[in-house]
């Protein structure tokens, strides 16, 4: 409905320009902001179901990191969600993995989960680019998971959680779910990790889907996420809560 209204906006402008003048704009306007909205706002779901949360009324959470894998910080990740006894999801860079695909195993053999962040990650461009090269940018992601792990993902989330129109078709041909978050502490950029864990954990409830990164350093070196992912995790634990994968039947818009 919205891809239609856009395409009748300007017929409808031309035709009603010669009684209404300006006041025609008015849909060529509307039609743009109900394209324009859901495709920068990452949770919207004018254009299709995005899943931020699971179903669930124990004190379980589903942490996600995105842009692995790395290999300066994943093998350090893993061996803290070891110690924390957390599952987690990883949705990684297609590129990342043809590099490193034995970090890829390496996850899934510790019990996580390796699911779609797109091949190249263009998150300047992702928004707006036209179906053939956003079908790639999935595929190839896939290809390369699969031929890491064995497994090709049914999951998938976009570069900086930004879609337009052409990406939902596009995933229910592939038979993929778009999952977003309910909890992020904007750690992709320049925040600390102190005010990024104070942002997601005052959202965390039952079913919370939290949004982490990797891949982010300091200029002393020091690796910015995985602090940020020590607060959480320590947090979490003194709180009750687990960190789980849950099953698809349990997502939820």
């Amino acid at each position: 409905m919205i891809l239609g209204f856009a395409l009748i906006a300007p017929i409808l402008t031309v035709l009603m320009w010669s009684r209404m003048g300006v006041a025609a704009l008015i849909f060529i306007l509307v039609s743009h902001l109900l394209v324009i909205y859901p495709t920068l706002n990452p949770l919207s779901q004018w254009l299709g179901p995005v899943m931020t949360r699971f179903k669930t009324k124990d004190r379980r959470v589903w942490l996600t990191i995105d842009d692995g894998p790395d290999v300066n910080d994943t093998p350090r990740i893993l061996d803290l969600l070891d110690r924390h006894a957390a599952r987690v999801t990883f949705f990684v860079k297609g590129e990342s993995v043809a590099g490193s695909p034995a970090l890829a195993r390496e996850i899934t053999a510790r019990g996580h989960t390796v699911e779609n962040h797109s091949m190249s990650h263009p998150s300047a461009t992702f928004w707006c680019l036209p179906p053939g090269k956003i079908g790639a940018e999935i595929d190839r992601c896939s290809d390369e998971i699969e031929k890491a792990t064995g497994r090709r993902p049914r999951l998938f989330r976009p570069p900086v959680g930004m879609k337009n129109p052409f990406v939902h078709p596009l995933l229910r041909r592939r038979s993929m779910v778009l999952v977003g978050w309910s909890a992020r502490g904007f750690d992709g950029v320049n925040t600390s990790p102190e005010t990024a864990a104070r942002r997601i954990l005052r959202n965390v409830r039952p079913g919370t889907i939290i949004l982490a990164h990797q891949g982010r350093f300091a200029s002393d070196g020091s690796a910015v996420n995985y602090r940020l992912l020590e607060l959480i995790l320590a947090s979490l634990s003194e709180q009750g809560y687990e960190a789980v994968i849950p099953d698809e039947s349990e997502l939820e818009t």
